[in-house]
Order: structure tokens, then sequence, then C-alpha cells
């Protein structure tokens, strides 16, 4: 067990995304497991139905007992409901993690709808969390409100990439899933260039915590030492085994199989 990766997100009472989908996906990639719960969810694979807040004290507690004994080499964060949440989780990291890898996971909507991010936090979230991130990993509706621009097309997606990275983050990786195509495309944008990856798309309605998933295997790919291109390539191959792994559970968005292994050694 290589690479201890610190959680900051929500639960998920039917395992399939938050912080129960990121415990999954470390483990399964090798990686170390912690966490500091943000926010509790009465949720399935039709939706989310009730929503219970974490003080914001007793986040920053999670965050410090964990950073004071075991330490992290990646951080993830997921869902971070308001801006008060986003202040703690935030003061915290800055203070007691400086120079940590952070994987931002910028939650915004669940599967099913429901919004986990209120409206006044999104300036919060572009002010306070991403500027301290390595890497940002929206979805094309997230990339959209925090880009402040409609996506439509691929040639759009370079356009928004290039318009994250003003807001102080060094790394976008923009996921194409929302277009309309046979193809997915997601692309990693550094001031340096932009990486296309593309595979053929599933079609699943299996998907319930993929963007949870793919953020929490990229941090484990950095917390054990991994480039972030790397990072990124083995966290969508783990996701794509995933999906099409997945057990078929619920009557709605169902979960993946993050017990799949994408690593001959560990087989």
């Amino acid at each position: 067990m290589k690479g201890r990766v610190l959680i900051c997100a929500g639960s998920d009472s039917g395992g399939g995304a938050g912080i129960q989908a990121d415990i999954k996906a470390v483990t399964a990639l090798g990686g170390f497991a912690m966490t500091a719960i943000t926010a509790l969810t009465a949720q399935n694979t039709l939706g989310v139905q009730e929503v219970l807040g974490i003080p914001p004290a007793f986040i920053r507690a999670q965050i410090a007992s964990v950073l004071d004994d075991l330490g992290a080499d990646a951080i993830k964060t997921g869902m971070l409901h308001d801006s008060a949440t986003i202040e703690a989780v935030c003061g915290e990291l800055a203070a007691r993690a400086p120079g940590v890898p952070l994987v931002a996971d910028p939650v915004m909507v669940a599967k099913g709808g429901h919004r986990l991010l209120a409206a006044e936090a999104v300036e919060t979230l572009k002010r306070r969390l991403v500027p301290l991130a390595s890497v940002i990993t929206p979805n094309i509706p997230e990339a959209e409100v925090l880009a402040g621009m409609e996506i439509r097309s691929e040639a759009d997606m370079h356009h928004a990439a290039e318009a994250l990275l003003t807001l102080g983050v060094p790394a976008v990786l923009l996921k194409g899933g929302h277009l309309e195509s046979e193809r997915l495309v997601d692309l990693l944008a550094t001031p340096e260039g932009v990486t296309r990856f593309e595979d053929a798309r599933i079609a699943t309605t299996q998907t319930h915590g993929t963007g949870c998933t793919l953020a929490s295997a990229i941090a484990a790919g950095l917390a054990q030492g991994m480039a972030l291109h790397d990072a990124v390539a083995r966290a969508r191959r783990y996701v794509r085994a995933a999906i099409l792994a997945a057990p078929g559970y619920g009557a709605g968005h169902g979960p993946l199989n993050h017990a799949v292994t994408i690593d001959p050694a560990r087989l």
C-alpha cells in the first residue's frame, strides 16, 4: 500500500459516489485513503433526497487530526456545499498541507440533478479553492459555470480550458462526457499545452460517481509519485474498467464496480 490520500468530500449513503467511491478507488489503486467528511446525504441511484452539512469547525478538526498524525501525499476535494465549508477546508489545507498536490473536483450537481453547491458559493470556490489546486476536474456543466461560457463542441472545450487556467490553477482536466457524440474526449490543459484523451463512448446508465472516482484515482496516482499525465491516463483506464464491470444495482444511475483491477500485479 503506497500513497496517502486525504479526501475532503460528502458521504453518499448509496455507496456509488462521494466519500464511499473515493475510498474504494484509492484502495483499488493501492493507496491509503483518509477522510474529512463535509456533508451527509440521503442518496441512492435515483437521486439525492436530503443533505446535512457538517459544522465547519468539525471539518477543520477532521483535517487537522489526519494531517497532524498520518500526513498526506495528495489531497482530493469533492462536495464542498457552501462558502463556509470551502473556507474551512481551504484554510486548513493552506495552513497544514502547503505544497501537497491537491485534486479539486468542483462538484456542483448530482447525477440525478440535485444541486450540491450553493449558488452563492461559486465565487468562493473560484477565489479560494481553484488557486490552491494542482489540477481541477470539471465536467462540462461545471466548466460552463466556472468559465462563464457555453460549451457545445470540442473547440469550445479548448477555449474553456484555457479560460480556467487563468483562474490560477496549473492544470485543468475538462471532461467531455456531456457532449453528444460517439467518441468521448477529455482535455488535460496546462500552460505548456493540451493533451487529448479519446475513447469510444460506453452506452450505459451505470455511471453514478464517475467524477468522484476519477478525481480520487488521479489523487492516488499523484500520491504514488506519478506525473500528472500518467496519473490521469491510469485513472481514466480504471474508471472505464469499473464502468464496464458495473454490477447493475439500483433503478437509476447505477454505481461502478470499484473493486475492478487494472494492475496485472494485483490480479
